[in-house]
């Protein structure tokens, strides 16, 4: 029962740390109170102080910078990144489908979205993306490998919907994916089956037809599913 009293006030803590940055405004980069200002605004000891402190800055919610004070933390999606990468681990190591799980997470936030942005994009961003499907044609021509002309692809697509958050998450999503599967199957892909899955979404896209650029999604995510199987199945 002490443990858990602890717990709960280590937690209280960190809420009321939280609560400061949210009702003073402050924002990424902005020192905070020193460390007798809180113990005194908080009513707390200094050890208790500098535990909740250390716990939101795994959090990216504060940054420490030892000799000079803390700060607003970044508050990015790297602590998330680092979660679903090792839960993926973790999982596959269990005999879970961990990485197929993932992948549909994305499919589900990737097919959602792709039908808003159909017959709706700039044409800066339709000339941008017709650059990258060529670019990504030329690179399997040469037979090199397509994964950051493919992550920029799918960044300049959604991009069209002016939503900070929504690209962060879905950068998450891409660098814990990507991370994962490297680490665990061997499972490349054919280039020219890429690049027209590529060039399939984008002319959907600009052709204004949602239920097409929907497919187009599926069937591009399907494929990575086929292939995500089929190692699976040759390496249990």
């Amino acid at each position: 029962m002490a443990g858990y009293a602890l717990a709960m006030a280590a937690r209280d803590l960190q809420e009321r740390i939280k609560k400061l940055i949210v009702d003073r405004r402050l924002p990424s980069g902005a020192p905070l109170p020193t460390e007798p200002e809180l113990m005194r605004l908080l009513g707390a000891s200094r050890n208790s102080v500098r535990e909740a402190l250390k716990a939101l800055q795994a959090m990216g919610i504060v940054e420490i910078r030892h000799g000079f004070g803390t700060y607003v933390g970044p508050m990015s999606f790297a602590p998330m990144i680092e979660g679903l990468a090792f839960r993926t681990v973790a999982g596959h190591y269990r005999g879970e489908d961990s990485l197929l799980q993932l992948l549909e997470l994305r499919e589900a936030v990737e097919t959602g979205l792709v039908s808003r942005l159909a017959g709706r994009l700039p044409e800066a961003d339709l000339v941008e993306l017709e650059a990258l499907v060529e670019r990504m044609e030329r690179e399997a021509a040469r037979g090199e490998g397509l994964a950051g002309t493919d992550r920029a692809f799918h960044a300049t697509l959604y991009r069209g919907l002016d939503n900070v958050l929504l690209g962060e998450v879905l950068e998450a999503f891409w660098d814990a994916f990507h991370r994962v599967r490297q680490d665990l199957v061997d499972a490349p892909p054919d280039p020219r089956v890429t690049c027209r899955q590529h060039r399939e979404i984008l002319d959907a896209v600009r052709s204004g037809d949602s239920p097409r650029a929907e497919r187009a999604i599926r069937d591009h995510f399907g494929d990575i599913r086929a292939r995500l199987s089929r190692a699976a199945a040759t390496h249990p």
